[in-house]
């Protein structure tokens, strides 16, 4: 049966229903994992305090200890000489000694239960911590099927004739997608959202430390404190800068790939990234200097993850009909024989580049680095 002998509607029926189906289920997902974050964080400060009260403890213990052992010598001493003490004072030393191992028993006791606090509390957090896990990768698996039911593969079926090869571009391109979301979640998870929390404990520590260590010692707090976020707002504006960069619609191209190349330097330190445009100030359609960016974006963080590049040279080149860029690592290389060259990285700029109406190619060997070359037509001022 062909795809024009479907009835539409009621196939868009189905899938709406789905879709909301799908998307409640997402939510109360999202919630438990929201409300288990908030029981980890809890659990957390509390595992401190714990520790931190367990500490103190057992520093008490040892100095309770000290004194029952002063305490029983104390009392041997009079038991070998009972005729030389009066009886008041034998007493009180009695008195002293019990009163001292009542005390020390009380705060064995307490260790002992603090001790099994911790192991609870930790426990807990173990289970919390699988919940989250498990919370994160159903809402992952929810969003690529969200994605797939959403997409208009109608359209896409009049591109692309092989049916199967229709299916497998489209979730390839979910697939991207998702994984794009899930690195920035990540990022901003161990990032700034990690910072942040560090910087709510650390608020509360200066308070503390103040009152106990004094004035100068909260300086030192507040001197790392703001350290802190300094470092925070920088991860932000990285993220932000990733997803697109502001610059390039005010800037232009050449300024705005010189901004990220030099980001990108001393963020990663152990490479040295090298820019040579050969036109300062040629303006491209903004479709144009998106695409470019983000070629050579790929093709720089493809030379840091995946060849392990320590030197990388972005060479970019404006005439009035074309734009030429090449970007050239000395990483590890690969062999173009047995490098698959169907994987969604290189298939998207491929695909970017074929949009454009331009060429891609590649050229590499093992252990003599990588070029990648795109040439873009420009299309004439109007």
């Amino acid at each position: 049966m062909k795809i024009k002998d479907f009835d539409t509607k009621t196939l868009d029926t189905i899938l709406n229903r789905m879709i909301e189906s799908v998307e409640r289920s997402k939510k109360e997902i999202y919630t438990i994992g929201e409300q288990s974050r908030l029981d980890y964080e809890r659990l957390k400060s509390e595992l401190a305090e714990v520790e931190d009260l367990t500490a103190r403890i057992i520093c008490e213990g040892e100095r309770l200890e000290n004194r029952v052992r002063t305490a029983r010598d104390e009392l041997s001493e009079i038991s070998i000489h009972f005729k030389n003490y009066e009886e008041e004072k034998v007493h009180s030393a009695y008195e002293r000694a019990h009163e001292l191992q009542m005390e020390l028993t009380l705060n064995r006791q307490l260790e002992r239960q603090l001790v099994e606090r911790k192991k609870d509390l930790m426990r807990r957090m173990r289970g919390i911590r699988d919940t989250i896990e498990r919370a994160d990768h159903l809402v992952s698996q929810i969003s690529v099927v969200m994605n797939y039911l959403m997409s208009d593969l109608r359209e896409m079926g009049e591109i692309l004739e092989d049916a199967k090869l229709k299916q497998e571009f489209g979730i390839k391109i979910i697939e991207a997608q998702e994984e794009e979301r899930k690195r920035l979640s990540r990022e901003i998870h161990d990032g700034p959202a990690q910072m942040l929390a560090n910087v709510m404990m650390r608020s509360d520590l200066i308070e503390r430390v103040y009152r106990e260590e004094g004035q100068e010692a909260a300086f030192a707090e507040i001197r790392s404190f703001k350290q802190m976020v300094r470092t925070s707002l920088y991860e932000v504006r990285r993220i932000i800068y990733d997803l697109r960069p502001m610059a390039l619609d005010d800037l232009g191209l050449i300024p705005t790939l010189k901004k990220y190349l030099q980001t990108i330097e001393d963020y990663y330190k152990t490479v040295k990234i090298t820019f040579q445009p050969l036109k300062e100030e040629t303006r491209l359609p903004a479709n144009y200097e998106v695409a470019l960016f983000r070629l050579v974006q790929e093709s720089v963080q493809n030379a840091l993850k995946h060849a392990e590049a320590k030197e990388i040279q972005v060479q970019l080149e404006i005439t009035e009909t074309s734009v030429t860029a090449i970007v050239k690592d000395d990483g590890k290389g690969f062999d173009q024989k047995k490098r698959k060259y169907n994987s969604f990285g290189i298939m998207g700029m491929k695909e970017r580049v074929d949009l454009l109406g331009g060429r891609f190619a590649i050229s590499s060997k093992p252990g003599q680095g990588a070029a990648v070359i795109i040439q873009i037509p420009v299309p004439p001022e109007k």
